[in-house]
C-alpha cells in the first residue's frame, strides 16, 4: 500500500481478508482506503499484486511459524496412518515454500493451492482432488480449516468438516462458521 501512496492498515483489520487470495486481499485494501473504482483496475491490481508477490515470496516466514501443537499432532497423525493435504487458496508454489521453510512438508502427502486446479476454494474441487490422489473416500476424510470458505468447501465436498478457532476466518467466531465442531487447538483433533 505504502508503494501506490495508500496508508498501511492494521494487521487486525487484515486478518479478515485474507483467505481469498492475495488479488482479493489488495482489492479489501483498496475499497477500505475508498480506491474502489482502483480495487475494479485489473491492470492495476495486476501491478499491485506482482509487486506484494515478489515481496512476500522474500518474506514467507519473517513473523509466522506454526501455531503451538501443530507440529506434534501432525507427526502423532502421521503415526496413526492418517494421509494429509494442505488445500488452501494461497498459490501452490508459495505455499510449498513455506511448508519448506517451516520443516513441514513432510507432514502431508499433497499440496494443492489455489492454482493447481481451475477452480479453488469454496468450491469443492480441492478437496475432491486431495480425496482422489490420497485415495480416500471423502466421507472419510476431515476437512480441517478456520473460515465459512473452508466449511463451505467441505460441505460442498461432502465431507465433515472442524473449524479452528484461532485463525483467518473473516471476522465470523469460528462457533458460528457451521463446521461439525470447533477446536481451540490442533491437538484436539486426536
Amino acid at each position: 500500500l505504502h508503494a501506490y501512496d495508500y496508508p498501511g492498515v492494521d494487521e487486525s483489520l487484515t486478518r479478515h481478508w485474507v483467505g481469498h487470495g492475495a488479488r482479493v486481499l489488495l482489492q479489501q485494501a483498496l475499497t477500505h482506503h475508498a480506491a474502489a473504482e482502483r480495487a475494479q483496475d485489473e491492470a492495476y491490481v495486476d501491478a499491485m499484486l506482482a509487486r506484494f508477490l515478489d515481496y512476500y515470496g522474500r518474506h514467507l516466514v519473517d513473523l509466522g511459524g506454526p501455531y503451538a501443537g501443530v507440529v506434534d499432532t501432525l507427526i502423532e497423525l502421521q503415526n496413526r496412518g492418517a494421509r494429509l493435504a494442505v488445500v488452501t487458496n494461497k498459490l501452490e508454489g508459495l505455499s510449498g515454500d513455506i511448508l519448506q521453510a517451516l520443516d513441514m512438508s513432510r507432514y502431508f502427502d499433497l499440496l494443492i493451492g489455489g492454482d493447481s486446479l481451475p477452480t479453488r476454494k469454496p468450491d469443492p474441487a480441492p478437496a475432491l482432488h486431495a480425496c482422489q490422489m490420497l485415495k480416500t473416500p471423502v466421507s472419510d476424510a476431515l476437512f480441517v480449516g478456520d473460515s465459512i470458505t473452508d466449511v463451505s468447501t467441505a460441505r460442498a465436498a461432502g465431507c465433515p468438516v472442524v473449524c479452528v478457532r484461532d485463525g483467518y476466518n473473516h471476522g465470523t467466531p469460528a462457533d458460528q462458521l457451521g463446521a461439525d465442531a470447533v477446536v481451540d487447538t490442533l491437538r484436539e483433533l486426536l
